[in-house]
Formats: C-alpha cells, structure tokens, sequence
C-alpha cells in the first residue's frame, strides 16, 4: 500500500495590500488575474476569508475544459478546513464569456451550501466571472448571493 505525505505550499498572491471581498465585483477583480492564465478551461476556485472578510487564500480546485469542470465539496472544503476558515467564496469562470448559470452550476452551489451548514464554514457566495462583452447584463459576473439563491 502506498503512503502519502500532504503538505501545504504557499504562493504570494497579494503583495500585502489589504484586500476585502465584500462584494462580488471584489471578487471577480481578485480573480481575473487567475483565470486569465487558462482563458479557454473553466476553473472553479475557493477563497478562504477571515472572518473580517480579507482572503487568508485562494486554492484552484479544478481545472476542467470549454464547457465544463468536475467539482467536489470534498476537494473545495479540505483548503477551507487547513486554513482554518471562518467564511468562504467560490467561483469558476465561463471562458464563453456569459456568466449566466446552467443547471449544473445551480447544482453544484446547492450541494456546496449544504456541506457548509454541515461544516459550520459559511458559504458567502458563489461567483461565475465572465466578460462585459458577453453578459447580457453587461456585468461581467454573475452573484448567486445577489441573486437570492444563497
């Protein structure tokens, strides 16, 4: 049987300003830079917050294709746990540029609601970047919190 060793690596994301994600424009800012490095595969992100809001980090939980990515509360709340969170937020981007929500990204926020009550690690929103371009709302991000469905 194989044995594995886990281990925590850190990488300088902010350079010490104090960022606060108290909206979801906030939060689409602060991941843009992110999702520019593959703009054609969605990735989904979790963002663990103190409980003042500032971001204590952010993990890439899955990086997927065009169209789709695999997600699994399992894979989002192991960082939220490590980093010893009060609060977090998850988005992914749609490379197709409308942030507007299918069937499985309503799913998935659903299910990832419920671990957070189970986990007493509150989830404050789920965020789906796009482009301005592209959204019909010209917001270039959709709020599921804003949206009432969190």
């Amino acid at each position: 049987m194989r044995v594995f060793e886990a281990s925590i690596s850190y990488r300088l994301v902010s350079p010490g300003e104090n960022v606060r994600l108290h909206n979801a424009s906030a939060v689409a800012d602060y991941l843009r830079s992110a999702y520019d490095r593959n703009p054609v595969q969605e990735q989904f992100y979790a963002v663990f917050l103190s409980r003042r809001g500032s971001p204590l980090g952010r993990h890439l939980i899955s990086l997927g294709t065009l169209t789709s990515t695999l997600v699994s509360a399992r894979e989002v709340f192991r960082g939220a746990i490590l980093a010893n969170a009060a609060t977090m937020i998850v988005s992914h981007n749609h490379p197709s540029g409308d942030p507007a929500p299918s069937n499985a990204d309503i799913a998935v926020t659903r299910l990832l609601r419920e671990a957070s009550k189970t986990l007493e690690i509150d989830l404050l929103d789920h965020v789906i970047v796009g482009t301005v371009e592209s959204d019909p709302l010209g917001k270039g991000f959709y709020s599921f919190r804003e949206a009432g469905l969190l």
